[in-house]
Parts: structure tokens; sequence; C-alpha cells
């Protein structure tokens, strides 16, 4: 079967930004070396940073280089990335940019294919989208693509006025929300474990499940990032976009064709169903914590308060824990508790499926709990699944014990899997938006997200600390307990 080789020009704005370093170029060149992408395709840079094509033909080379060990004919590649100095505000601006698009159309036959890619700050998004259009940068024969970066709006009211104005500009079946977790592999392998194994679907409901942990972990505090994160916490920065996109995967009903409408749809239908929580609930169903100073292994950590560009006395949340109720036939009365949060003590992104208890304890000694049977899909840093069962002992004769039967993907040999944004751009060439997120799920999602924010503002639920190189506040820990679960591990 011969490989789709999709034609087009990707103009980046922000080409000199971290993320276009980071990740964007080595992905464009991993997909050229998979010959994902052939000959026909361009890179167009643009920037306020008065650049040459050869000084930026050279930061993607030591991009590449940086990030991909075994790299090889750069000179080729770099030879299609162009840059283009800019004015997102000017509109001679576009009309050179569209001058210099026209000519690479005909010079790498890209029959008017155009992907922009808005790798910036979201300040600008409504401004560049209405003024490719007014300009005539979507006029072309081919297809028009807006990528975006989150965040997509800081609430319900400015995501809705940015939208507006994006949709002045392009369809919404031009517009790809990135949200890099759809992107990674075990994240995309939640719907396969569920719909394709008899072993699974039968039992993935309210009558099997007792509970289901979403947790995302980072050792990393904010870094150089304090400015952005004052503004936005780890609500805002996780649990609206990353961790509601795992519940509504994990939750939603088997489509009925795997296409991106039917699969977008049932994703729809879990961010509806979610149980809104009210003022006076908001301290229940909800932690907030702050990292203070603390330990790792034999490094001292500052608290957030002591980090660069953060408010001495800021009560911006670097931890969140939530219990999520969907209220449907499937999962009424099932638990879902995510956990997020910065400096703690492992890095993990992980999703937990308890299993009910059976009913009758045979093979333990009375008064000892039996272990539950767990299905564990790990994300990052390792990929792979647990399923945890009981199994019989050699040295134990008539008692069982908890085994774990595992499959690594790190340690299959053959297996490369793709980088988050390697797939993402490529499904974005092929006009393939099912790992992307659409308007519906970006409004639900802050429609959840909201009260809670707002409720914390009013000073309804306590920001509390947790040391560095730790799992999170206690508070967390008894939020669980009252319903006579823990945490699983982080690691």
């Amino acid at each position: 079967m011969t490989q789709e080789q999709p034609k087009s020009v990707i103009v980046i704005f922000g080409a000199t930004g971290d993320l276009a370093k980071r990740k964007l170029f080595p992905s464009i060149y991993r997909l050229v070396q998979n010959n994902k992408i052939g000959e026909n395709f361009a890179v167009v840079g643009v920037a306020r940073r008065p650049w040459t094509n050869e000084e930026f033909r050279s930061n993607v080379t030591d991009s590449i280089q940086t990030s991909i060990k075994e790299s090889k004919d750069l000179d080729e590649f770099t030879s299609h990335f162009h840059y283009h100095p800019f004015d997102v505000t000017n509109p001679s601006s576009y009309l050179e940019l569209n001058d210099l698009l026209n000519k690479l159309d005909g010079t790498y036959q890209t029959e008017g294919n155009r992907i922009f890619y808005l790798a910036m700050a979201p300040e600008f998004f409504g401004t560049i989208a209405q003024n490719l259009k007014k300009e005539g940068l979507t006029a072309t024969d081919g297809w028009s693509r807006l990528v975006i970066e989150k965040p997509f709006g800081h609430d319900l009211p400015s995501a809705q006025k940015l939208n507006q104005e994006i949709r002045e500009a392009f369809n919404e079946d031009q517009i790809y929300r990135i949200d890099h977790y759809l992107g990674k592999e075990m994240v995309q392998n939640i719907e396969v474990i569920r719909f394709a194994n008899a072993l699974f679907e039968p039992l993935w409901n309210n009558r099997y499940i007792s509970n289901i942990q979403v947790t995302s972990s980072e050792v990393l505090g904010v870094e150089d990032r304090g400015r952005y994160y004052e503004k936005s916490g780890a609500l805002r920065d996780m649990v609206q976009n990353h961790m509601l996109q795992m519940v509504a995967l994990l939750a939603m009903e088997p489509p009925i064709k795997l296409t991106t409408d039917e699969i977008r749809s049932e994703k729809v239908k879990v961010l509806r169903a979610l149980r809104s929580v009210k003022d006076e609930d908001v301290s229940k169903y909800f932690i907030r914590g702050q990292y203070a100073g603390g330990k790792l292994g034999d490094k001292q950590l500052i608290g957030y308060r002591e980090e660069n560009n953060v408010e001495d006395t800021s009560q911006t949340e670097t931890y969140v824990a939530g219990k999520l109720l969907i209220d449907n036939f499937r999962w009424a009365g099932v638990p879902f508790y995510i956990r997020t949060g910065k400096r703690m003590a492992a890095k993990s992104t992980k999703i937990v499926v308890q299993f009910k208890d059976i009913p009758m304890n045979l093979y333990y000694n009375k008064g000892e709990t039996v272990p539950p049977n767990l299905l564990v899909i790990h994300i990052q840093p390792e990929e792979g699944i647990t399923l945890q069962l009981n199994a019989k002992k050699d040295d134990e004769a008539d008692y069982s014990k908890p085994v774990n039967l595992d499959l690594s993907n790190n340690f299959l040999e053959g297996i490369n899997t793709p980088e988050a944004y390697e797939k993402l751009l490529y499904d974005c060439m092929r006009g393939d938006a099912t790992n992307f997120t659409h308007w519906d799920e970006v409004a639900l999602s802050w429609s959840y997200v909201d009260p809670i924010s707002d409720a914390w503002k009013k000073g309804l639920a306590e920001l509390t600390t947790y040391p560095s190189g730790s799992s999170g506040p206690d508070e967390a820990d008894n939020m669980l307990k009252q319903d006579g679960f823990q945490w699983w591990p982080l690691g």
C-alpha cells in the first residue's frame, strides 16, 4: 500500500520561538525521513526578527541536530525552509507573504495547499486569521488550514470571542486546535484497548469498575514560565484541555464508525454529562495546591512563590486534584479522579482503571484485603499497559498474590513511537481532524472549569501547599479516603 505524501506549504507564525525549535522542526524532519512527506513541501518561518533565509536555516539545523542524534541530508532538508520578517498588524506584510507563497507553490508544486500554524501569543490569533483571509492568502486552488496552540481563551467568554474572530475567516472544518496529548501513542490507544478487546468493553461500566484515576505529574517547576503560569495555573493549563480530553476518551460510548465526526460526537456527549460543581461543593470535589520548598533526591528545591516572575503572595495553583462524576447510564456512581501537578515526586502520565472487588474472599486470610484488579495505561515517560491480576504463588499454599502482566512499547524491538507533534502535523496535512479539539469540546470544557475557577476567586476553597518532591497535598489523599479509595503510586 502506497503511503500518502501530502503536498503543502507550512507557514509557522512564531518560527523563532521555543515550540518551533523544540517540536515543529524536528517533527517535520522525521516526517521527511519516514517518507510521509516527499519533495513537494516548503516551510515559511514568520516572526519579527530580521533574519535571512540562511540564519533561519542555520537555526533549523541546530534544532534537528539537538533533537535527533543521527541526522543526515540536512542541507537538502533545510533548502525547503524560507524566512519572512513579519508584522502581524501590517497588511503589507501579508501581501508580501502571499507573493512568497505563490512563488513557493510553483517551485514545490504544492497545488495551493497551505497550513497556517500559529505558534505564538494567543492575543494575535484573531488578527492573523482575519488578515489571512482579507489579504487573499486563503484564496487558492488548494486547501487552507489554521492550526492553533493552546490556550484557546482563558475562560468561556474569551474563548467564544476568539472563536468568533477566527470563524470570520475560517470554517470549523479548517480549524485544527492542537492538544498534544491527543497525539500521544497511548492516549490514542485508549480507544483501541476499549473497543478492540472483548476482555474489556463488556466490563467498561459502573457494574464492574469502582473508579478511574487519571494522573499527570511533573518533577519540574514552572522554570521560566512564571509570568504565563501566574495567569493560567494548573486548572486552565492542564485540566481544561488535557485531563478532560483523556476523561472523554475513557468514558465515551463506542462510535458507530471510526470517523472524525462520530468520535467527536461521543466525546461531546461525555462532556455534556459531567456533573457541574456548585460553589458549596467546590472544596469537596476539587483540591488546589501550590508547591513549597522541598527536596528531590539530594537537590534542594525552592517554592513556587520564590520562582522568577511570581508574586510573593501568589494564589496560583500548581496542583489540582478533582473528583468528576458523569451522569449517564454507563457511569452513574463511578468517580473519575484526576490529579496534575508540578514539582512532584515523579514524572508520570498514566490512567488506572480499578475494577470492583469480588464478592467472596476465598484465597486470602480473613481480615486481609484482596488487591483489586487494575488496568494501568502508561502514557509517559514509559509507554505500555499493565494488567494486575491475582494468582497463586508457589511459596503460598492456599493464597494468591497480585501479579502484573506487562506490555511495554519501550522494550519492543522495532517500535519507534512517533512524537505527538509529528503525528498531529501529518494528520493536519492529510485533513484528518480526529485528534484535534472541536469547538464544542472547548466550549463544554470551559463551561465545566469556569465555575470552579470562579469559586476559588471568591475564596470558597483553601489554597493548600505541598512539599516539592512529594506526591501532592494530604487533602487530595483524604478526598479519596472518604470514598474508600486511595491514589495509586505516581511512578
